[in-house]
């Protein structure tokens, strides 16, 4: 786990440092609120710590920019104000916790702990589809899952069973689906989707979907345990 920690305090900056680089969590500091924002960026850590009271640019004014340009990591908020007040108008500007000096470090590191493993987990969560008979795309890798497994296709039968789950019961068109699956293969036959149709449908057999043939119409995906 890496942490921006953004505090004009060099004792408290020292203090916090070797506290959580013991705990094998590793920290960069920044003391300035006008660099802060490109330590950001550079460095995109896990989560920040962040003071308001910087010199330059105040700790709100750091949060507001990051936030602006984009920048969802988890922040925690470390300040000596403590009014309801500067705790609202912290978490209104994007923070994701506040904590008052002085501050317990077991108590902070917790905090930081679960904020990160609760970003991890948003985050798998959105490069994700929806589960449909056991069946989930990952966004980001393509791959489709099986009951948490990878399932081994082909580029082609990867690219049809995409296609079909972007609407799982409903019909795609034949001629449709050939774009998908031979894109710009001009060359190919269009009888060549129902091969690629045949071996798809002996790969899902176990997962509970069945790959209909719709004659005049299409394909489309069907669970058999509905």
């Amino acid at each position: 786990m890496k942490l921006l920690l953004i505090e004009d305090n060099a004792t408290m900056q020292t203090t916090l440092r070797r506290s959580f680089e013991r705990r094998g969590i590793q920290v960069l500091g920044c003391e300035d609120g006008a660099r802060a924002l490109g330590m950001w960026q550079a460095s995109l850590p896990d989560a920040v710590l962040l003071d308001l009271s910087l010199p330059g640019v105040d700790g709100l004014q750091v949060l507001s920019q990051a936030r602006a340009a984009g920048l969802t990591t988890p922040v925690i908020v470390l300040t000596a104000r403590g009014t309801v007040g500067d705790r609202i108008l912290g978490l209104n500007t994007g923070a994701d916790d506040y904590m008052a000096k002085p501050f317990d470090l077991d108590e902070l590191e917790a905090r930081v702990r679960a904020l990160v493993r609760r970003s991890n987990q948003s985050e798998l969560a959105a490069s994700q589809s929806p589960v449909w008979c056991g069946m989930q795309v990952d966004r980001d890798s393509g791959a489709v899952y099986f009951a948490g497994q990878p399932m081994e296709l082909a580029p082609r039968e990867l690219a049809m069973l995409h296609a079909l789950l972007g609407k799982p019961g409903h019909a795609m068109a034949k001629e449709r689906l050939f774009e998908l699956v031979f894109p710009g293969q001009k060359e190919v036959q269009p009888e060549a989707i129902e091969v690629v149709a045949y071996r798809l449908r002996k790969k899902i057999a176990h997962t509970g979907a069945q790959l209909v043939t719709l004659r005049g119409l299409g394909y489309l995906l069907k669970s058999t345990t509905a």
